[in-house]
């Protein structure tokens, strides 16, 4: 877990593939756990430390995660994320190339429980939620592509879903029709960027998480740097 913010109200962690946000069934250790363990030790503190999780990303994805610090910021933050007032950006490494350079993708996911899947579709069905989003192609290797994306909606696996519909799966993504998986278990998905209104003391913040370590990634970085 690497630290990129913190103050009196939130902190804002890069969490690394396979760690989970919040405790789950698998009752593996979660992040949310390593930041009160961190609080606790930083500051020295008896008893309970508070740490609220306002929002989620998936296990095998990497990137910017906030927590919060105080129930007045994890109230905020919580409607923020609800109305759409936190602005996100992905990092997401496919295979193949979209047939467009950028566009704006519009699809209706259904998830499936049993198999924890989302899957998209082109028109509307019942039960079946609205999930909007924009991706840019903003790099290139010989074998990958690099995609900016941003999400209008949060829904279940929206990116991993709407990117395999247009036949571009992420790269190690089983799941949504990757060839291979990753070594380390990861799907290429990072939460590169996240800015936002400060809930408390209303400052514009702006966090950029590093990628993986993994020469893929840091490639696809240092092309983006030099450009």
């Amino acid at each position: 877990m690497t630290v990129l913010y913190e103050d009196n109200h939130i902190i804002i962690v890069n969490k690394a593939p396979s760690e989970i946000v919040q405790g789950d069934k698998t009752g593996d250790k979660p992040l949310s756990e390593t930041v009160k363990e961190y609080l606790k030790a930083k500051y020295n503190k008896p008893g309970n430390v508070f740490c609220g999780v306002t929002h989620r990303l998936d296990r095998p994805t990497s990137g910017v995660v906030v927590f919060a610090k105080t129930s007045k910021a994890l109230a905020r933050l919580n409607d923020m994320f609800r109305n759409g007032e936190i602005d996100k950006t992905y990092w997401a490494i496919v295979k193949k190339r979209p047939e467009k350079e950028s566009d704006t993708l519009t699809h209706y996911l259904i998830k499936n429980e049993k198999t924890n899947k989302s899957t998209a579709y082109d028109k509307e069905k019942s039960n079946a939620k609205k999930a909007v989003l924009q991706y840019n192609l903003i790099a290139a290797s010989d074998n990958y592509n690099l995609l900016e994306v941003k999400l209008e909606t949060g829904r279940h696996h929206q990116i991993r879903s709407q990117l395999a519909k247009i036949g571009s799966p992420i790269k190690g993504d089983l799941k949504y029709g990757a060839e291979r998986s990753n070594p380390d278990g990861s799907i290429s998905l990072h939460a590169r960027n996240i800015s936002f209104v400060h809930p408390v003391s209303k400052e514009q913040i702006e966090i950029t998480a590093p990628v993986p370590e993994d020469n893929l990634w840091k490639a696809f970085e240092e092309n983006i740097r030099k450009a």
